[in-house]
């Protein structure tokens, strides 16, 4: 583990758009659709990637945004903030948690899909907007 390792400050969650919305591939049974907002990423000097995806009912209806940190190089995300009603509510004790323990499958989708390349993040928020408008199905 690398003790000295330290997480920047996150800043507040950013201005997020349900039209700029890149969807995140995930299964066709699953009930809800992720999509981020391409503005909203951000790679730190830290190494983690931080945005804001949006959950929404494949069926229309509320949606839900959550800002969110991926840490590649331990596999861990961690969520700031959850935007309901029109307001964002800071998570109390944010925590890294690990990406595989979690039951978060657009978690583990975004970020073997865009985010990260192996164990770290991708060159530029650039190569991962890319990755998410063309998804790449083979490991690379």
């Amino acid at each position: 583990m690398d003790t000295e390792w330290e997480e920047t400050t996150a800043p507040p969650p950013p201005a997020f758009s349900e039209s700029r919305l890149l969807p995140i591939e995930m299964p066709p049974y699953m009930s809800l659709k992720f999509g981020v907002d391409p503005s909203t990423i951000a790679i730190t000097r830290d190494g983690i990637v931080r945005y804001v995806v949006v959950a929404q009912n494949r069926n229309g209806g509320g949606a839900n945004a959550f800002y969110e940190g991926v840490r590649c190089s331990t596999g861990e995300m961690k969520s700031y903030a959850r935007y309901n009603n029109g307001t964002w509510q800071e998570t109390k004790t944010p925590e890294w948690k690990r990406i595989s323990d979690l039951n978060s499958r657009y978690a583990k989708a975004l970020s073997t899909q865009a985010l990260c390349r192996g164990n770290a993040p991708r060159n530029s928020v650039g190569d991962m907007v890319q990755n998410l408008r063309n998804p790449v199905r083979e490991v690379q």
